[in-house]
């Protein structure tokens, strides 16, 4: 008999760790979702394989198709679209192509996250100082005395 209690898992936990992933959900989340520790998501997907494979897909579905998205709407896109007008009381629907400017928050997004040690906007600068520098703006430096200007 095996020692301990027995488990929470339910054979339906993977379709919705698998959804819930598509969303976003982190293992904190799902966590949350079932009731139970994070430690008892992790056991489960160590004794589960069906629950791991969910909770996989899941993330990598919903990171992919968001990418796919990005990079469209960074290149610019178009796509097929029908416009309906009205003719002499009657609808007309003509074919028409939308088209989608590139956007530059999108594309530095991307090449900022795709190849950061080429792309990334904050430049690191190292500045290395040997000897005394004594700096100071304004006022006094070191605290000296100026002479009173008497007239």
């Amino acid at each position: 008999m095996p020692a301990g209690r027995p488990t929470l898992y339910r054979e339906e936990y993977a379709e919705q760790a698998f959804k819930y992933c598509l969303l976003g959900a982190t293992d904190a989340d799902l966590a949350r979702l079932f009731e139970v520790e994070e430690k008892t998501i992790n056991n489960w997907k160590n004794e589960y394989p069906e629950f791991l494979q969910s909770i996989k897909a899941g993330k990598e579905d919903a990171d992919a198709e968001i990418a796919e998205k990005l990079y469209h709407k960074a290149k610019g896109y178009e796509h097929p679209e029908d416009k309906i007008f009205l003719h002499e009381g009657q609808p007309v629907i003509v074919p028409t192509t939308r088209h989608y400017a590139p956007d530059t928050l999108a594309a530095m997004y991307w090449l900022n996250n795709r190849n950061p040690n080429r792309w990334k906007q904050k430049q690191e600068v190292d500045i290395s100082i040997n000897g005394d520098l004594n700096i100071f703006i304004g006022g006094n430096p070191a605290g000296e005395d100026q002479p009173d200007n008497e007239d």
